[in-house]
């Protein structure tokens, strides 16, 4: 099924089995397909997408249940710098391909809880919400006579993410403790350097 949000609304189980809803094996073959299309570098284990479901016919089930037993942790993300047209550099965050559909699974669960929130006029990074849709809408704010368009950004937001803030407002909607201590884990994964050397990520979340 292609529409994640249509499949939880119809294997909508009770809020305190989150979790169980995020190891599903079908919520997890879709997180794997989504993960599978996008493609992607390798993180700092070196498996590429191609070589990840031999690893996972071997070692999913049991890292399914290192998840379910609180036990399960995820690897640094790898460091990458990105050109930007200014010159200077943007820091990215590869994760192996293994946390991508860990991740990928845990967005497909909790997405619906959150974007009923989100403005009818909001379309960055939203499933289901492309391009020519946010496009559409400027022209139809074009026709109903609006002229002027602000473009704005938050420099640094990502870096500097309260961790704890974080999780406090999630914890107003999620009331499994499985799933934000594993966010949590995610969150201070940390950061491998080119040399070799771990950073610790006390705020930010990783830009992948």
């Amino acid at each position: 099924m292609s529409n994640h949000a249509t499949y939880f609304e119809e294997n909508r189980l009770p809020q305190q089995t989150l979790l169980e809803q995020i190891l599903d094996q079908g919520n997890m073959e879709q997180a794997w397909a989504r993960v599978r299309s996008n493609k992607g570098a390798a993180g700092i284990d070196g498996m590429s997408v191609t070589d990840f479901p031999a690893f996972s016919q071997v070692h999913m089930l049991r890292i399914i249940d290192q998840i379910r037993e609180g036990r399960y942790a995820p690897a640094p993300v790898k460091r990458v710098w990105i050109p930007k047209p200014d010159g200077t550099k943007r820091p990215l965050g590869i994760p192996t391909v293994l946390d991508r559909v860990i991740q990928q699974a845990i967005a497909q669960v909790l997405s619906p809880l959150f974007d009923v929130d989100f403005s009818e006029s909001s379309f960055g990074f939203r499933y289901g919400r492309q391009a020519h849709a946010a496009i559409d809408r400027i022209s139809e704010a074009s026709q109903a006579g609006y002229r002027w368009g602000v473009d704005c950004d938050l420099k640094g937001y990502f870096d500097t993410v309260n961790h704890d803030l974080l999780i406090a407002q999630m914890r107003q909607r999620i009331n499994d403790k499985g799933v934000l201590r594993l966010i949590g884990k995610y969150l201070r994964a940390g950061v491998r350097l080119k040399d070799g050397t771990t950073e610790k990520t006390l705020k930010g979340v990783p830009q992948a």
